[in-house]
Order: structure tokens, then sequence, then C-alpha cells
């Protein structure tokens, strides 16, 4: 059987005295689009934090691709092939278009292979190749996530980890989002995607996870997830 590439057990984060994730146990497989849901403040943005190392871990263990990787720098762990696309995008205004997604291939040390990346991201998104000299700032809110997801496509991640990539975007926006999460599970990218609009992110999804005050009350395929009243509880936080 394949082994998973991102493996987390027992993994408990504190912020003081304060316990927001308690004892998390999560797989991702190659090839999977894997989604994390619950109603705002369940810790999902955290266990993403904590995998890239951006939020103190205070007990379990994590795994990328076989080997540990709790306490490495976050460059390190980018460097592995695994990549975090932060919610709100936190783009470069001023920057254009394609410095910005030039700065998702800082670990990257090859020129051509920075170029090939770049070649892929617009092929994936015609919109930012039309617009590579425009300043980011001067966007729309789509663009601006499609420029997110690009830079984090740039360094040829292994698994791409989306923290909530349709926030604060018009509904039709966010089926473009979707769609560009489907597209690239078409193209065999293992993804891990925490999403706030729940049916559509796991009609896509291959398994999901739902979080209630940083404890996980339900896991399994997307679409059974759906059905299931655990699921609505945690999510309505009833």
């Amino acid at each position: 059987m394949t082994a998973p590439l991102l493996t987390v057990r027992g993994l408990v984060v504190r912020y003081g005295k304060l316990t927001v994730l308690h004892g998390i146990d999560l797989e991702v497989f190659p090839g999977e689009t894997v989604c994390v849901v619950g109603a705002n403040g369940a810790g999902k943005s955290t266990l993403l934090k904590a995998i890239m190392g951006a939020a103190p871990v205070s007990g379990g263990e994590i795994r990328f691709d076989g080997k540990p990787v709790a306490g490495l720098a976050t460059e390190e762990v980018v460097s592995r092939g695994l990549v975090y696309v932060p919610e709100g995008r936190m783009l470069f205004g001023p920057l254009s278009v394609e410095e910005n997604l030039r700065l998702g291939a800082y670990v990257v040390r090859d020129e051509q292979r920075v170029q090939e990346n770049l070649e892929r991201v617009y092929a994936l998104f015609p919109r930012l190749e039309e617009r590579r000299h425009q300043a980011a700032a001067t966007l729309s809110g789509g663009e601006q996530q499609m420029v997110a997801i690009g830079r984090g496509l740039m360094s040829g991640p292994k698994v791409l980890m989306l923290d909530e990539p349709s926030l604060g975007l018009a509904p039709k926006l966010v089926d473009e989002v979707l769609e560009t999460v489907d597209t690239l599970k078409a193209q065999g990218m293992t993804i891990l995607l925490v999403e706030q609009t729940v049916r559509e992110a796991l009609e896509i999804a291959d398994r999901g996870y739902a979080l209630q005050s940083g404890r996980i009350v339900v896991s399994g395929p997307g679409r059974d997830l759906l059905e299931d009243d655990r699921l609505r509880s945690a999510y309505l936080g009833l």
C-alpha cells in the first residue's frame, strides 16, 4: 500500500495556557485532495500553520515524505516540497504579478526550472500572463487569489496546502477558485484544503476531516461527509 505523503499524529498546539488543537490525527496520500472543514475558530488554519512550523507544536508528530518536519525552519519545509498558501493572499501589492510569482520560487536555485514553473502557472492562469507586468494591488480579488495559488506552485511542491482560498470572494469567483483546485487535482497535485465553502469543497475532495473546538469529530470520503449529521454539528457549532 502507498505510504502517506503527509502524516500528522497526536498533534497538540497551545498558545500559553490555551490549547487550540487536541491530538489531531490526519493523513494525506499522493494524488489526494483532502479537505478540512469546521466553524470559525475550530483550529483549521492553526493546523496548517503548525505543519509549516509557523505555530507552536506542543506534542505529537508531523512527518512529510517519511521524515519528521516539526521544528524545521519554514524554508526547509518548503524546500522539501510542502507549500502553504495562507489565508488572505498576502501579496506584495506594489510588485508586479510576475515578481510576486517569482518570490514563490525562492528555494529553487535553477533558473530554467523557475522559468518552466512560471510557464506552468501561466498555462493554468492565462489572465495572469496577460497581467504579468501589472501591480498585484490593482488586480481583482479573484485574480489576486490566482497569484497566491500560482506563487505556491512556483517551487514545484509535492503537497500544496490552501488556507481558505475562497475567503472574501463573490460566489462566481469562489466557483472559479474551486475549479482551479479541481484542475490541479486532475493534474495529479496532492492538496490539503481548508475551506469555508463546505459543500463545494467536499464534492471535489477525496476525503475530508471535520474539526470542532480543536478536535476531529468525523472523517471519511468527501461526499459521504455531506450526509453526516456530525459534520453539520461541527460546522454549525451545535
